[in-house]
């Protein structure tokens, strides 16, 4: 889903086509966490769920964006973002990459992670 269609969606999904509307221009209004996954990787089905609850808590104040690196064109962009691996998580704050996790972490880290810049 993405946030155009329903403002009050704080997790969604993204391509290389809306990156720059969803993730880079998102980001001037709130953090926009993207979640670089793919589907055959386990450590990122394990991060999802944790994911999803610690920016649910931010009640609209974090954003979820969820790259999947194999569909369509979208290993572009873990290219450009030269992720080594995956699950990377990468925060966006004023269409800047700030900072970014590898692999699964505790709702804890997360949550300290995303206060850094809050």
């Amino acid at each position: 889903m993405s946030v155009a269609s329903n403002q009050h969606e704080v997790i969604y999904d993204v391509n290389l086509q809306d990156f720059k509307q969803q993730v880079l221009e998102a980001s001037s209004e709130r953090i926009v966490l993207v979640d670089f996954w793919a589907a055959w990787c386990a450590p990122c089905l394990v991060l999802a769920p944790i994911l999803t609850d610690v920016v649910r808590e931010y009640d609209g104040r974090v954003l979820l964006a969820k790259l999947e690196v194999d569909e369509g064109e979208n290993m572009k962009l873990a290219g450009q973002y030269q992720t080594r691996g995956f699950p990377t998580v990468i925060l966006f704050q004023n269409g800047i990459e700030q900072d970014r996790f590898l692999s699964t972490q505790s709702k804890t880290f997360i949550r300290e992670f995303i206060d850094a810049f809050i």
